[in-house]
C-alpha cells in the first residue's frame, strides 16, 4: 500500500513537472547576427564611414598645417626677434590646442552620430523580436549575443518584491 502511495505521488509530481514545463517556452536570438542582416545596418555604417572620413580628412589638414608652420618657425627661430618669436610660439600652442579640442569635439560627434544612427535599428530589431516573442507564445527569449533576456510573457512574476522580503529590506 505504502509503495501504491509513493508512486501514485511520484506520477503525481511528475505529471504536475510535465505540466509547468509545457507552460514554458524558450527561445533565443542573436541579436548581432539579426542586426547585421538588417539593411538599415549598411546604410548607417555607410553614412557614419563618410562622417569620419570627412573628419579625418580635415584633422589630417590641420596636423599639416601644423607641421608646416613649425618647420617654418624651426628653419627661422634663430634669427626672429624676441616678439615674432613668441607670437609664433603662441600661434604654435594655439593652432596644437584647436587640434586637440577638434579631436574630442570629433569623437564626440562620431559616438553621438553612431547612436543617432543605430538605435533606430535596435529599437526596430527589439520590437520585432518582442513582437514574435507574444505572437508564437514564448515565455523568454534569450540574447545569446549579449547574455540577456529581450521578451518576456506578460503572465511571469517579478520576483524582486518577495526577495526583498527576504532580505528584509523596502
Amino acid at each position: 500500500m505504502k509503495n501504491m502511495i509513493k508512486l501514485v505521488a511520484v506520477a503525481a509530481f511528475m505529471l504536475a513537472a510535465m505540466s509547468v514545463s509545457a507552460q514554458v517556452k524558450l527561445g533565443h536570438i542573436n541579436t548581432q547576427e539579426l542586426i547585421q542582416a538588417m539593411p538599415e545596418t549598411a546604410e548607417a555604417r555607410k553614412t557614419l564611414e563618410t562622417k569620419q572620413t570627412e573628419i579625418e580628412n580635415e584633422l589630417t589638414n590641420m596636423q599639416e598645417s601644423f607641421r608646416t608652420k613649425l618647420e617654418e618657425y624651426s628653419k627661422s627661430a634663430e634669427t626672429m626677434s624676441d616678439v615674432i618669436r613668441a607670437s609664433k610660439e603662441q600661434e604654435l600652442q594655439e593652432l596644437q590646442q584647436r587640434i586637440q579640442n577638434f579631436q574630442q569635439l570629433a569623437v564626440d560627434n562620431l559616438r553621438s552620430t553612431e547612436q543617432e544612427l543605430f538605435q533606430p535599428i535596435m529599437d526596430k530589431a527589439l520590437n520585432a523580436i518582442k513582437e514574435v516573442g507574444k505572437e508564437n507564445g514564448f515565455t523568454y527569449v534569450f540574447d545569446l549575443s549579449a547574455g540577456g533576456i529581450l521578451y518576456f510573457a506578460d503572465n511571469t512574476e517579478d520576483i524582486l518584491p518577495l526577495v526583498k522580503k527576504k532580505l528584509g529590506l523596502q
